[in-house]
C-alpha cells in the first residue's frame, strides 16, 4: 500500500485540500462549488474563503476546465496603443501561431487595482499560460500569483519566481548619458515620465550614475516630465510638454537623454517649433527611430517577446523546471539627433 501511495502525485489546491482546510467533507465542497444541495450559509462562506486563499476558483471545478489543455495563452498589458507593445505583440503572435496557440489579450486599466484584475483572470484558469507585459508588482504580489500553480512568463520586468525577459535599463541610460559626457557636455537634461514607473526609476538611476562617476552634481531642475501622464507619460504629447520645460531653462542644457523614443519624437517637435535644438538620445530603438535619424538606446523588443513566449510554451509542457531570468544588454545606436550642435534659430 505504501509503495502505491509513494507513486501518487497529489495536485496542490484541489477540493481535497479545501475540504481539509475548511474542516468539511468533500461532498460539502462539491455542493458549494456546484451550487446544488443544501449548505449552511456560514459553511458556504468558509469554503469559498478557503478556496480563494488557495487560489482555487469554483468555476474551474464546475466547468471541468482545470488541468485541461486549452491551446490558449492570455496576455496582460497595461497599454495597448503603444509602439513597444505592438513590437512585442508581433513576436508573441509569430511564436504562438507556429505552435497552434490562440492569444487572448487583457487590457489592465489604471481605473482599478491592476493586481486584482490579473488575479480575477488567473483564478478562472481559462488559459494554459499567462504573459505579463510591462506590469510591475511587489515580490509579495508575485508570491500570490505563484500559488495559482500556472505557467507565467514576464516581459519588461523580473522577479525570482517566474521566467522573465528584460533589458538592463540602468545600463541603457548610463551609456546614453556617458556618451554626452565624453563629448564634453556637463549640463545634460533628462526627459522623464511617470516617476513611479519601474523603467523610469531604473533609467533615471542610470542617468544619475553616469553623472556621479563623471563628478557632475545631479541637478533636479534638469529632470523634467510632461503634465500629461496618459500611458505613464510615455507619449509624444508628454515628450513635447517636457521639452518645452527643458528649453525654458536658463542657461540652456547642452544635451538631453529621453526615457523613450516616443517621448523623443514629441521633444523634437517642441524643438522645431521653438527654433532651439540640442543633442538628443531616445530609448527603445523603435522602427521609426531609424527613419527620423533618432539616436537611441536599443533594446531587442521583438527578441524579448519571442524569448518570453518560447519559455512559456516550454513551461506548459514541463511546469516544474527551474525559472529562468534573461537580461539583455542595451546598445547605443548613434544617428543624427545626438550630433547636432546646440543652436537657436532666429525667425
Amino acid at each position: 500500500m505504501s509503495d502505491i501511495q509513494s507513486n501518487i502525485k497529489i495536485l496542490p489546491n484541489t477540493i481535497y485540500d479545501i475540504a481539509k482546510a475548511a474542516g468539511v467533507s468533500i461532498a460539502t465542497v462539491s455542493r458549494v462549488f456546484n451550487e446544488k444541495g443544501r449548505v449552511r450559509e456560514s459553511t458556504r462562506e468558509k469554503v469559498l474563503a478557503v478556496a480563494d486563499e488557495m487560489g482555487y476558483h469554483p468555476q474551474v471545478f464546475a466547468q471541468g476546465l482545470a488541468r485541461k489543455k486549452k491551446n490558449s495563452i492570455m496576455m496582460f498589458v497595461p497599454i495597448i496603443s503603444n509602439h513597444f507593445f505592438m513590437e512585442v505583440l508581433s513576436a508573441i503572435q509569430d511564436k504562438l501561431t507556429a505552435k497552434n496557440f490562440e492569444l487572448n489579450i487583457v487590457h489592465i486599466t489604471s481605473d482599478e487595482d491592476p493586481f486584482k484584475q490579473v488575479e480575477y483572470q488567473i483564478k478562472r484558469q481559462w488559459a494554459d499560460g499567462y504573459l505579463f507585459v510591462s506590469l510591475h508588482f511587489s515580490e509579495s504580489k508575485w508570491e500570490i500569483f505563484e500559488k495559482f500553480d500556472v505557467p507565467i512568463s514576464v516581459i519588461d520586468d523580473s522577479n525570482s519566481l517566474f521566467d522573465s525577459v528584460n533589458v538592463d535599463n540602468v545600463e541603457g541610460s548610463f551609456i546614453a548619458t556617458d556618451y554626452f559626457i565624453k563629448k564634453g557636455y556637463r549640463r545634460i537634461a533628462y526627459l522623464s515620465a511617470m516617476p513611479d514607473s519601474v523603467p523610469v526609476k531604473e533609467r533615471l538611476l542610470g542617468y544619475e550614475k553616469a553623472l556621479t562617476q563623471a563628478g557632475i552634481q545631479f541637478d533636479e531642475s534638469l529632470v523634467q516630465r510632461g503634465d500629461d501622464m496618459a500611458r505613464d507619460g510615455f507619449t509624444e504629447k508628454s515628450g513635447y510638454q517636457a521639452m518645452k520645460k527643458i528649453l525654458s531653462i536658463n542657461p540652456l542644457p547642452e544635451a538631453c537623454v529621453c526615457a523613450s523614443d516616443i517621448k523623443a519624437i514629441g521633444a523634437i517637435k517642441a524643438m522645431d517649433e521653438s527654433g532651439i535644438h540640442i543633442p538628443l538620445i531616445g530609448y527603445d530603438n523603435l522602427t521609426i527611430a531609424e527613419y527620423i535619424g533618432l539616436s537611441t538606446v536599443h533594446q531587442p523588443i521583438y527578441k524579448m517577446g519571442a524569448e518570453a513566449t518560447e519559455s512559456l510554451i516550454k513551461r506548459i509542457g514541463k511546469p516544474k523546471t527551474e525559472s529562468t531570468k534573461l537580461i539583455y544588454k542595451p546598445e547605443l545606436i548613434i544617428r543624427g539627433s545626438s550630433e547636432v550642435k546646440s543652436e537657436r534659430k532666429i525667425a
